[in-house]
């Protein structure tokens, strides 16, 4: 059983500190993929808080047949679809706000290519699909086995691995129409 699951079943026999513990150590993962999926870093947090606020008072059981942070995030997966089908038309942000410093181990100038690099692909990933978008999260920024996207996403592994093979070549098209080729393709 993994830490998240441990602390779970700690918070479902009484002990609130074991969904302090969840929530200290899922919540800025759940935000970062709410806000792929949204486009808005606000509506992410909002978002996370009502998925943890589902769980706190429905307690849904946790059956282990995956990771807990796969649970999790197939919730917050949930939580966000029921939000957007409700709410159709709302303005979304860009999440290029979302991009953080470089350490300061780096160059300035070293710092500020990867900067852009990563500016660029988060636009390059904001024009896929929905559905490459998120695989491609899971995957490379979450790292998520192709498994456990299946999960989240509700398919098949063999549909999960499709899908990530379209969306990395998707990604590359869209990168090279601007000019770029990111290395880690």
């Amino acid at each position: 059983m993994d830490n998240g699951a441990v602390c779970y079943r700690r918070f479902l026999d009484g002990d609130d500190n074991g969904f302090v513990e969840i929530i200290r150590d899922y919540k800025d993962g759940l935000i970062l993929y709410l806000c792929g999926i949204t486009g808005n870093v606000h509506l992410a947090e909002d978002l996370t808080e009502d998925t943890f606020v589902k769980i706190i008072t429905r307690k849904p059981k946790f059956a282990g047949k995956s990771a807990f942070k796969t649970w999790l995030y197939a919730i917050a997966r949930n939580v966000a679809f029921d939000y957007l089908r409700k709410n159709k038309g709302v303005q979304q942000v860009s999440t290029e706000e979302l991009h953080s410093l470089q350490s300061d181990e780096e160059t300035l100038e070293r710092a500020y290519i990867k900067e852009e690099e990563r500016i660029q692909l988060h636009k390059a990933m904001d024009k896929l699909l929905p559905d490459y978008k998120q695989a491609l999260w899971l995957t490379y920024f979450e790292e998520f086995s192709a498994k456990d996207v299946a999960v989240v996403m509700h398919r098949s592994v063999h549909s999960v691995e499709t899908l990530l093979y379209r969306a990395r070549r998707s990604l590359k098209a869209e990168l090279e129409r601007e000019g770029f080729v990111y290395e880690g393709l």
